[in-house]
């Protein structure tokens, strides 16, 4: 017999071969459906959790009342989210003001003063005076209760134009630059051919010019043969000797706060606080070189001078309790605080001097 050489493997192990391939596939199959659905699981999940968290912020829907054709909404705030964020409605809205382009007119009020007017109206004191030079004559003392007084949109020169007046030279007078003029809103010049007629009020921002200074004159101590229908009633001979002051100073009065003017170059003292009644001391010892009524709207006044180149002077006393040529100690009762002369209400105006020249209280009391 011949003998056949065969490559078939025996039937018992193609048969293993071909069992186990179809039972391998299927297994990945399974696994691989199994992983799609868990994926569809947790997608559906998710979605779900986020349609109820959603739907539980909301508020519920208002069922709508028989017969009726309006539905009533919840208040806005009950239907918000808790976490949205809303703005509180502000009654206190702040509204911006435009700046002042034009003069006002104020009716002085008790207890006023040039320096607080101008303080209320944010202004310089030498602007209200400046504006008022007709009715003031650039003394602040003329104020009294009533007085109407034209307060100007902003600090420098409210002036009157006179026949003759070019802005060059009205500008060059009171120191600025004609365009200072020729700018400002509130004159409403034509620029290219500005027409100013006389009689007509122009404001000068920035603008200044000199005082015309109202004051009670030094009055020396000693036999200098003083005229009392120069000075007035409360003037007299000195003579020699008295006292002596000691070159410091105390306040003049119980209080020790500003009421009224302030020093500055209209107004060459401080107006102090002080009751009508109110003791009035003498800062520093001397000689009553003045105590009577006098002009110029100081009214009652007392002056001492303190031999060692100072003078004091206290002004609009009620009373004066000593009298001229008298010799006084530092703390002295020399009259009682008043409101006499012009003034608006009762303080105490308190000069300091030194060889003739005015000297700012503030430098020199404690």
């Amino acid at each position: 017999m011949t003998q056949v050489t065969s490559n078939r493997a025996p039937r018992s192990q193609e048969t293993s071969r071909g069992t186990s391939s179809p039972w391998l596939a299927r297994l990945l199959w399974l696994v691989a459906a199994a992983m799609v659905a868990l994926a569809v699981f947790l997608i559906v999940q998710r979605v779900t959790a986020a349609t109820n968290s959603l739907s539980g912020n909301l508020p519920e829907v208002p069922e709508l009342p028989a017969n009726s054709g309006e539905a009533t909404l919840p208040p806005l705030e009950e239907s918000l989210p808790p976490d949205f964020i809303t703005r509180a409605a502000n009654p206190h809205t702040i509204v911006v003001s435009q700046p002042r382009e034009n003069a006002i007119t104020y009716e002085v009020q008790k207890g006023d003063s040039i320096f607080g007017i101008a303080k209320k109206f944010n202004l310089k004191p030498e602007s209200v005076l400046w504006a008022n030079y007709d009715t003031l004559n650039d003394d602040p003392h003329m104020i009294e209760v009533g007085l109407k007084l034209i307060i100007p949109p902003t600090d420098g020169v409210y002036y009157k134009w006179k026949e003759g007046d070019t802005i060059e030279a009205v500008a060059a007078s009171f120191r600025v630059k004609p365009e200072d003029i020729l700018l400002w809103p509130g004159n409403k010049l034509d620029i290219t051919n500005p027409v100013i007629e006389p009689g007509q009020y122009i404001m000068i921002p920035g603008g200044r010019r000199e005082f015309r200074t109202w004051v009670v004159p030094s009055i020396p101590r000693g036999p200098a043969g003083v005229n009392k229908s120069i000075l007035g009633p409360g003037a007299c001979d000195t003579g020699q000797g008295g006292a002596y002051g000691s070159g410091t100073f105390i306040w003049p009065t119980p209080q020790h706060v500003l009421s009224g003017n302030d020093y500055w170059d209209g107004h060459l003292a401080i107006d102090i606080a002080a009751g009508i009644g109110d003791p009035i001391y003498a800062a520093d010892s001397g000689v009553v070189v003045y105590a009577g009524w006098i002009s110029g709207g100081y009214g009652n006044m007392v002056m001492i001078d303190h031999g060692n180149g100072y003078q004091t002077l206290y002004a609009h006393l009620s009373a004066i309790r000593v009298g001229c040529g008298a010799s006084v100690r530092q703390g002295q009762v020399i009259g009682l605080a008043g409101s006499t002369g012009r003034s608006t209400g009762p303080h105490l105006h308190f000069e300091v001097r030194y060889m003739g020249g005015f000297v700012n209280p503030w430098y020199v009391l404690p």
